[in-house]
């Protein structure tokens, strides 16, 4: 017990000094003492400094913590739907549902009345078929998981659909003006700091709905750990479980994907991250050890964005050099192969 809450306050207190650190962190380097001014109303030595933490680098922040927390819990979700320590959004193509749904919406105003594009092409619009998206190809992978009990397999045939939604992507591109492949294509590069006041809003109450129906399902994804048929005999309502999981990592994944596009890895390495730290499955310690773990990278990696001054790297491409050893240490652990 000791241990965990060590672990906790450890934790809290990390992400606390990154998201400072963070604030801090730049072209234009500001003291620590000076942000901490900022964040608790007081005025900065230069009102530049103001300006920079409150209005670029601090909701850019706070996206990065939403981003990790969304991907860092669907991935969870995922791992205990399919009992598959590969499971995650990216890796089974799920982010490229969602990347459809958003490509439908930017490139695929062509193919729609003229009065619709300003309705088509909005926030709201973005949120929902991305989340659309990610829901059918989740929903189709997890038909062929019923069917096929070969973890391998579920992944390969995640990466097939994936490719099918990217083909699909590639033919509207084809067709698409010069100003909607332009938009599209700096979706696709995966950026924090895109987001206004109002994106930012609702890709809280997304996420925090997320986390609400993550709690809600504890006790049901502990039982599931341990097969349906034993769930079954709690008296748990299997059926409505899986639903319910779907739906949440839907609205997850979805709509990280579609407010920050696709960022890879952190889904599927956080939550064993959690694991190796709490030494166990239980989910009621993994979800909140998601929460600020999943935060606390994202944080980290927008950091190494700006390594170099002037110069912005994606933040997709950070993470992807992040997860990807993780993935094949994960594949000889596990001998998924």
């Amino acid at each position: 017990m000791k241990i965990k809450k060590a672990n906790w306050g450890l934790g809290i207190a990390l992400v606390a000094f990154v998201f400072i650190l963070n604030l801090s962190w730049g072209s234009v380097h500001i003291p620590f003492k000076e942000v901490i001014r900022i964040l608790t109303g007081q005025e900065g030595t230069k009102a530049s400094w103001d300006y920079i933490v409150l209005h670029y680098r601090l909701p850019k922040a706070i996206v990065a913590m939403l981003v990790g927390i969304a991907l860092s819990l669907s991935g969870l979700l995922m791992q205990t739907l399919f009992r598959n320590p590969m499971a995650e959004s990216y890796v089974l193509g799920i982010s490229a549902g969602a990347g459809l749904g958003v490509a439908l919406v930017l490139m695929g105003g062509a193919l729609l009345p003229t009065f619709l594009t300003p309705y088509l092409t909005s926030n709201y619009a973005l949120l929902v078929t991305s989340v659309l998206g990610s829901l059918l190809l989740l929903l189709l992978i997890l038909s062929v998981s019923y069917r096929v009990k070969n973890a391998i397999t579920v992944l390969i045939v995640g990466l097939m659909f994936g490719s099918f939604a990217n083909a699909i992507i590639a033919i509207l591109t084809y067709f698409s003006e010069a100003d909607q492949l332009k938009k599209y294509v700096v979706w696709m590069s995966g950026s924090l700091g895109n987001l206004t006041k109002e994106m930012i809003v609702l890709f809280l109450i997304v996420v925090s709905l997320g986390v609400v129906l993550a709690l809600f399902l504890i006790r049901r994804l502990d039982a599931l750990l341990l097969g349906d048929a034993y769930a079954a005999s709690l008296g748990i309502n299997v059926k409505q479980t899986r639903n319910l999981i779907i739906i949440t990592t839907s609205l997850l994944a979805g709509g990280a994907t579609a407010f920050v596009g696709p960022i890879a890895f952190v889904g599927l390495a956080v939550p064993h991250m959690a694991r190796l730290l709490w030494k166990t499955n239980t989910h009621r310690p993994l979800i909140g050890a998601c929460i600020w773990m999943g935060s606390l990278v994202l944080l980290v990696c927008d950091m190494l964005t700006q390594i170099q001054d002037q110069v912005m790297l994606p933040i997709n491409a950070i993470t992807a050099i992040f997860g990807a050893p993780i993935v094949i240490v994960l594949l000889f652990k596990y001998r998924i192969f």
